[in-house]
């Protein structure tokens, strides 16, 4: 292993054991605020060190099978050249997990997500197909033990959803769903099809890493507010009162409603921190964007014209057109069955990460 490699992890390995130190002080388990902290430092390092843990071992092992090469006893040197052939493979699977571990962390990684799904083209069988994936992300935020908050929606008249935005709070959302940006297109016969025809729609999804207050700081005077009475399917009045907020930011033009809760007040905090996430995802294209001029190709930046996955139905197929990824079992990956793809992306654009970095 080069030495700058092995000059990292034996830092983090020395970090590591102050910060098991630390947690065990009673001043710092009376502190729940740097307790929590510094538990959460603890828990980020943990993957790099016990892997240089087992890394080291290899080596010593390997340095072990070595001398027992010079063994004049034909049985054990043949023993210790199989061993060393399965050590030696084992070191360099190490090594690469190493490189992958070492690689500058996302700053949103553990951030808990804004996820906008709209209907694209197709009309109301988009709007079909936006509930079905939104029902699909809702499932597996359950399995992972996630909250999914409902913060906007805009209903078709077949009982479809144009639009719905939703928070997902929990234990890293961002780094799981932050590959689901794009859009998605599925491949059936609408239900109002006579002809048995097979039609593409398309949804758009965005997955956005909620923003703190003191990332985004809104000045109130940047701000339009109007209020209006909320619409339910087909346009139709569901209150009777103006509790629908819609807010504009003035300097960037960007507008945000909400009209899900009967309490303007209510809307009016659901706007604002849709706004926020917004204006610090529009920040943070800007920086991608000016660190990714040089790069040559931008397959898989999550953006939001980019065709990601394909849903066939009369196949039974979901295609992944970024990765090669394809499967069988539609119906399982709609109930929410999608940690596997998730996994597979993650694995891919951690691998391209560590070919731009060399």
């Amino acid at each position: 292993m080069e030495i700058s490699y092995s000059k990292r992890l034996e830092e983090l390995e020395k970090r590591f054991r102050l910060l098991e130190q630390l947690l065990s002080d009673p001043k710092i388990i009376s502190n729940p605020e740097e307790y929590k902290k510094l538990s959460k430092e603890r828990a980020g390092l943990l993957p790099a060190v016990e892997t240089y843990d087992l890394y080291k071992k290899s080596l010593s092992d390997i340095s072990s099978n070595k001398e027992l090469l010079l063994e004049k006893d034909s049985e054990i040197q043949a023993l210790a050249r199989g061993e060393l052939s399965m050590l030696e493979t084992r070191k360099s699977d190490l090594e690469e997990k190493i490189k992958v571990l070492l690689l500058p962390k996302d700053p949103n990684e553990e951030k808990n997500i804004l996820l906008e799904i709209r209907a694209g083209t197709g009309g109301d069988e988009a709007s079909l197909f936006a509930a079905d994936l939104f029902r699909m992300y809702s499932r597996y935020a359950e399995s992972r033990g996630w909250k999914v908050e409902v913060l906007n929606t805009s209903w078709s008249n077949v009982k479809g959803l144009k639009e719905i935005i939703a928070g997902v709070s929990g234990e890293r959302v961002y780094s799981f769903l932050k590959y689901e940006s794009g859009v998605h297109r599925v491949q059936r016969v609408p239900k109002t099809e006579t002809m048995g025809r097979v039609h593409t729609s398309t949804v758009t999804v965005a997955v956005l890493a909620e923003a703190d207050e003191v990332e985004v700081d809104i000045k109130p005077a940047d701000l339009k507010i109007d209020v209006f009475r909320s619409s339910g399917p087909g346009g139709q009045s569901v209150n009777t009162t103006d509790s629908a907020v819609r807010m504009t930011h003035v300097p960037t033009g960007v507008q945000v409603s909400c009209q899900d809760e009967k309490s303007q007040h209510k809307n009016k905090a659901k706007a604002l921190k849709i706004l926020r996430t917004r204006l610090f995802e529009m920040e943070r294209q800007k920086q991608e964007k000016e660190r990714a001029k040089d790069r040559k190709s931008q397959v898989g930046s999550g953006e939001r014209s980019e065709k990601i996955r394909t849903y066939n139905f009369p196949q039974s197929r979901v295609t992944d057109h970024r990765i090669g990824f394809t499967a069988h079992h539609l119906e399982e990956i709609l109930n929410g069955k999608i940690h596997g793809l998730i996994l597979a992306l993650q694995s891919h654009f951690q691998k391209k990460a560590l070919e731009e970095s060399q």
